[in-house]
């Protein structure tokens, strides 16, 4: 019995210290932030001080965000079967999106490609925050590269990390996330005025995708600098 006591209070201990060591996990983070940020952002945006905006979030991101780990809870495939977010082992290219966002024309194709390229080293992922029939009609156009999952908010009315993972950044926000859970680095979508021609929102989205994966691998230079032109299929 007493063997059994010290072994689960060294148990406890370690899973303790663990946690210590590795830093908070992003919904501790946020949640003592995110009232104060929303505050002056929604003031910002009110005042049409769109730089006073970007420079809040780009402060949140890098002061709070950052160094955080990702939490951990239930997803669904399309096939509707149920995986822990964490079964995705390497590092992470996350994307939190909508059925209701509209991407710019050229950036399907451009995560397409860049997914094709780094697929064995990195998970491309793309969680929506919606119903599986919207979430089926919405990435019909994204590569088998690219995993597709879900959460149906209406599933989890009580489940206090997906309401925070869902609300507090917006979408679509991309996280980029090394293979130990922490969060590098967090990135708005590409913005992209309507009628945007598809060679200037590919190149734009391209890049954008290759600079923050390049966080989470070791990219050559001449990758980095890469500035692709492709003509619309």
């Amino acid at each position: 019995m007493g063997r059994k006591l010290l072994y689960l209070f060294l148990l406890l201990f370690f899973s303790a210290q663990s946690q210590i060591e590795q830093g908070p996990l992003f919904s501790e983070a946020i949640q003592r932030n995110i009232k104060k940020y929303t505050k002056n952002s929604q003031r910002a945006y009110v005042e049409q001080d769109f730089e006073r905006a970007e420079f809040l979030f780009d402060s949140l991101i890098n002061n709070v965000v950052n160094g955080s780990y990702l939490d951990n809870f239930k997803v669904r495939k399309l096939s509707g079967k149920k995986i822990d977010l964490n079964k995705f082992d390497k590092p992470i290219f996350l994307m939190t999106y909508a059925s209701w966002c509209t991407p710019g024309v050229g950036e399907i194709p451009a995560l397409n490609e860049v997914a094709e390229k780094y697929y064995q080293n990195i998970d491309f992922v793309i969680l929506f925050w919606d119903s599986k029939e919207n979430v089926r009609k919405a990435t019909r156009g994204y590569s088998s590269k690219i995993n597709i999952i879900y959460v149906d908010e209406k599933e989890n009315k009580h489940d206090r990390i997906v309401e925070i993972m869902k609300h507090s950044l917006g979408f679509p926000t991309s996280f980029f996330i090394d293979d130990s859970k922490r969060i590098v680095d967090v990135r708005r979508g590409v913005l992209h005025p309507y009628n945007e021609k598809y060679e200037i929102s590919f190149e734009l989205n391209y890049n954008s995708f290759l600079n923050g994966i390049s966080l989470l691998k070791n990219l050559g230079v001449e990758e980095k600098a890469h500035f692709a032109s492709k003509q619309n299929p």
